[in-house]
């Protein structure tokens, strides 16, 4: 059977990881003079403390190449094929380092790359369906191709609560953080072609933006594919969280409704407070 590998980006829970038998390749978070690996020995909290404590955003870097080469080892040993899943290379070098792991095991022929275009669940979507074909019996290339045609179907996007983490990461200026937090501004953040950009802006209290957001997209929920939608989001009330979960519910569309925390990377860059609805179109 093919192995399936993902950065940590995918923001899949524990659960999903064990249950899809997905391994996962840790980006790495930089607070200061420590270096932690996503999702070990961080958490979002503690470097939502940092970051306010320190008025600056953590830095963020691809997986080391040494910890690239050490999951890929085994299952090449076993003779498997695999297939590894990156953020958007616009955003990362991590599928890079995929690659130049694999030359190193000389294994290029055993190994496919894939660059999501995407972020958090985004890839996370992909990455299930990509374990699915794997049950299945597929080849990595049948995979490949599966998800490529797939990738431009997934929809990603999600509203922030505060902008001050989007500035100080500098994908937002000062005036405009300084605007949105002070009118209470919260921009619909859209993934598309690989990229991140601002589309609607909701203004008012995070409880009603987030369920304006959520209706919004309704007639796209419509014509969703009914496997499954995420609710993922890096710390937000549980009663604006569980909201969601009953809207989506009455929709009577998707068969799993899945609720992730955003990691550690992904959180840096958005701050608490930001919730995404994540699905494929149908």
């Amino acid at each position: 059977m093919v192995k399936i590998i993902s950065d940590s980006t995918c923001d899949l829970s524990e659960d999903l990881i064990q249950k899809y038998d997905i391994s996962i390749l840790p980006l790495h978070i930089i607070l200061g003079e420590q270096e932690f690996e996503d999702g070990i020995g961080i958490t979002p909290d503690k470097i939502y403390a940092w970051s306010d404590a320190n008025k600056t955003t953590p830095k963020t870097s691809a997986p080391a190449m040494e910890r690239a080469v050490e999951i890929l080892k085994p299952h090449i040993e076993e003779g498997k094929e695999v297939v590894c899943f990156a953020i958007s290379e616009s955003m990362s070098s991590s599928a890079n380092v995929m690659r130049l792991a694999a030359e190193e095991l000389n294994a290029d022929d055993k190994v496919t790359v894939i660059d999501s275009a995407n972020l958090s669940t985004g890839i996370g979507l992909l990455v299930i369906e990509a374990a699915l074909l794997a049950k299945q019996g597929c080849t990595a290339a049948q995979i490949k191709e599966q998800i490529e045609e797939l990738k431009p179907r997934v929809r990603a996007s999600f509203v922030v609560d505060t902008l001050t983490y989007l500035h100080r990461g500098g994908r937002c200026t000062g005036l405009a953080a300084l605007a949105g937090n002070t009118l209470k501004l919260h921009p619909k953040i859209v993934v598309k072609d690989g990229a991140m950009g601002a589309s609607k802006k909701y203004r008012g209290k995070m409880e009603h933006v987030v369920m304006d957001y959520v209706k919004d997209m309704e007639k796209e929920l419509q014509d969703a594919c009914p496997q499954r939608v995420f609710i993922t989001h890096s710390g937000c009330e549980k009663e604006i969280v569980d909201e969601v979960q009953n809207y989506l519910s009455s929709l009577h569309i998707f068969e799993e409704i899945l609720e992730t925390r955003a990691g550690g990377v992904i959180s840096s860059h958005c701050g608490p407070g930001t919730l995404g609805v994540l699905f494929i179109a149908g």
